[in-house]
């Protein structure tokens, strides 16, 4: 065996002797002299680590968890996440079955709209009937005013007419100067009245459960209007009207039409306490 003789501190110096490890994640380090530490990585490429400095191997797991927390519905408690997912389930399937029933509503007759009809029929009206008349190649060329009337009961059980009261002309002096009036402003009532004609026929007969539910939906809203309490007396019953006057030509136009006002008068309806919207 040969005699490799020792070597001493000096010639480990002037040597500048390299040293690799390989360790978990297979990193070596080469050390350069002394105080001087550098890492080479897979890629081959090194950097210096500082001096004094023990290279320390990890994994890119480990530092990903160190920098990382969990944010938004992770962060919550399980049971809050429970209730999270529970309340957007049942917002989707709502906002799913909404848009289903106004799609059948609107769309042409078809095998679903005719075997389902009514149960959309019962959902779409009378808060979320769809109205396309606006496009129709025949637009409406008349106004249509919806007029209204009470019976009262007065304490000495005498009673009382009131005069008609112009309905559509109080919307439309509540919404004059309003930028933005509310749809209910606008349309509660004009809606009302197309409800109503559009499910009685000509001598003022429902037709079914709709037309029905039609009268006491403008039954409520005249109720609404006028209270259950009008001039000193109790309403015991409201009578409408509707009062619909052609829209006369331009004069350009050459067309010549007649612009009298014409009158379509319901029945009286008797009412109480308890047509009147809960809360008003």
């Amino acid at each position: 065996m040969d005699n490799l003789g020792k070597v001493g501190p000096d010639a480990v110096g002037a040597g500048a002797a390299d040293t690799a490890r390989d360790t978990g994640n297979r990193t070596r380090t080469r050390r350069a002299g002394p105080g001087r530490t550098r890492r080479i990585g897979h890629d081959g490429s090194a950097h210096r680590i500082g001096e004094g400095m023990e290279p320390q191997a990890r994994t890119h797991r480990e530092t990903h968890r160190e920098g990382t927390s969990p944010s938004g519905v992770m962060a919550l408690p399980p049971v809050a996440r429970t209730v999270v997912a529970v309340v957007l389930g049942a917002v989707a399937v709502f906002v799913a079955v909404h848009l289903t029933a106004v799609f059948l509503h609107v769309a042409p007759s078809n095998t679903v709209s005719r075997q389902y009809g009514e149960a959309v029929e019962e959902y779409v009206y009378p808060e979320f009937e769809q109205n396309w008349k606006l496009f129709a190649p025949n637009p409406l060329q008349q106004n249509i005013a919806v007029h209204a009337r009470a019976e009262v009961l007065r304490p000495d059980g005498t009673t009382e007419r009131t005069g008609w009261v112009d309905l559509s002309a109080m919307d439309a002096e509540g919404i004059r100067g309003n930028p933005f009036p509310s749809h209910t402003e606008q349309n509660e009532l004009r809606r009302a009245w197309d409800f109503f004609t559009g499910s009685h026929d000509a001598e003022n007969r429902p037709n079914g459960l709709r037309g029905e539910l039609s009268e006491e939906y403008l039954r409520r809203i005249v109720m609404l209007r006028f209270g259950p309490e009008l001039n000193g007396g109790e309403v015991r019953r409201v009578q409408v009207r509707s009062a619909t006057t052609p829209v006369a030509p331009p004069p350009w136009s050459g067309e010549s039409i007649d612009t009298e006002t014409t009158y379509r008068t319901l029945p009286w309806w008797a009412v109480d306490r308890s047509d009147v919207p809960e809360g008003k």
